[in-house]
């Protein structure tokens, strides 16, 4: 194809990284691509212009959206104009439907072709928004593979393209020169990464009890090390300060690594992680992990009233089954935490059993996401 001028807006790390990896898909498919909007660094890397940055958009959870909604709202409106005078032949909103799905409604009600990535998860809760989505939208990508059935039943146009972190993340997890690479000296003991999520919201109300669960692991099994990624530089700040505010035991092995939260799991022997897109990423490196999740209490209240499944982890929900612990809200507790991750470094052929199901989800997964999912988007940018 000549060229294509492609509108983009991705919310968090997370959608940072999807979008990244379609952009490639483009940029090998066209002579010249134009991508605006709102994106990350992994998209801005790749070429993508960005009117405003992902960290602007992430907001977690029912009660903190309203409060912030003056400012999204002015964000949306200004990016819409810009947008419909730009006239871009195609715009893709990758996640963030809260965001993305407006948005979206107002370009295809003015001409412009829309298209979102990661179909909005009607399946787990807001079955209601199948509505909005199909007077939004001219396709859905799909990333996990029940979804094109419930679409198809919608009359929504759907294209199921896999998971694209499937295709990024190799089958072989090379955990000693993970370690090596992180400053662990081979030999030692087990090790545990802790992933609190990647947004400021999130880390402030599971950090201190990941740091918490670390120390009550450290007093019974003094030869764990821990390993904390954090997501961008403030993070990282932050839970140093919140390390340090905690009097964490002095012999802790804690190691706080910026970034790198890949190296980080393939070096851990099991997770503790947040609920989000991290515990794919756990997943599709085949580790055991212990998923905890936690919201503003209002905002749970909303949620759980809504909530169409028995479970809130990825790899619980594509399982149909919980294959890993969940624990949510006031569930969340050191002690609990702490003692379903020793339950894990204990039992070796329950890591394996793990790792043999998350390896089948992984194949389920991988279809060349960036491909497929830059045909279509060519085709229906094209048309």
């Amino acid at each position: 194809m000549a060229g294509l001028r492609l509108g983009m807006v991705a919310g968090e790390a997370s959608g940072d990284l999807l979008a990244a990896s379609v952009l490639d898909g483009l940029s090998a498919r066209t002579d010249a691509l134009d991508a605006r909007g709102i994106g990350g660094p992994q998209m801005r890397h790749g070429g993508f212009d960005a009117w405003w940055t992902t960290d602007a958009l992430s907001v977690n959870g029912y009660i903190e959206v309203l409060r912030e909604y003056p400012r999204l709202k002015r964000m949306r409106d200004s990016l819409r104009e810009r947008l419909l005078e730009w006239r871009p032949d195609v715009f893709v909103g990758v996640d963030a439907p809260d965001f993305n799905l407006d948005l979206e409604l107002a370009l295809r009600e003015r001409g412009l072709r829309t298209v979102h990535f990661i179909g909005p998860s009607i399946w787990a809760w807001r079955a209601g928004r199948i509505e909005r989505i199909r007077r939004a939208v001219d396709h859905v990508l799909l990333i996990f593979p029940f979804e094109e059935e419930i679409y198809r039943k919608a009359g929504i146009p759907a294209t199921y393209v896999g998971h694209p972190l499937a295709d990024r993340i190799p089958e072989g997890v090379d955990t000693e020169g993970a370690r090596r690479a992180l400053g662990l000296f081979p030999g030692g003991g087990p090790v545990v990464a802790l992933m609190p999520g990647s947004r400021g919201g999130e880390v402030e109300r599971l950090g201190p009890d990941f740091l918490r669960t670390a120390a009550w692991l450290h007093l019974r099994r003094p030869d764990i090390r821990f390993l904390l990624p954090a997501a961008s530089d403030r993070l990282f700040e932050r839970l140093r300060e919140m390390a340090t505010a905690l009097k964490l035991p002095a012999t802790l092995p804690l190691t706080l690594v910026s970034g790198r939260s890949h190296e980080v799991i393939a070096a851990a022997d099991t997770v503790l992680v947040a609920s989000g897109t991290a515990t794919l990423e756990v997943a599709l490196m085949r580790k055991p992990m212990v998923i905890a999740y936690r919201l503003a209490w209002l905002s749970y209240r909303i949620m759980r009233r809504m909530a169409l499944l028995p479970w809130i982890g990825l790899p619980n929900i594509l399982s149909r089954e919980f294959i890993v612990p969940e624990f949510v809200q006031a569930a969340v507790r050191p002690e609990a935490l702490g003692q379903a991750l020793l339950a894990q470094l204990d039992d070796d052929a329950g890591r394996e059993a793990i790792a043999r199901r998350f390896a089948d989800l992984h194949g389920q997964l991988r279809r060349d996401c960036a491909s497929r999912a830059a045909e279509r988007i060519l085709e229906i940018g094209g048309g």
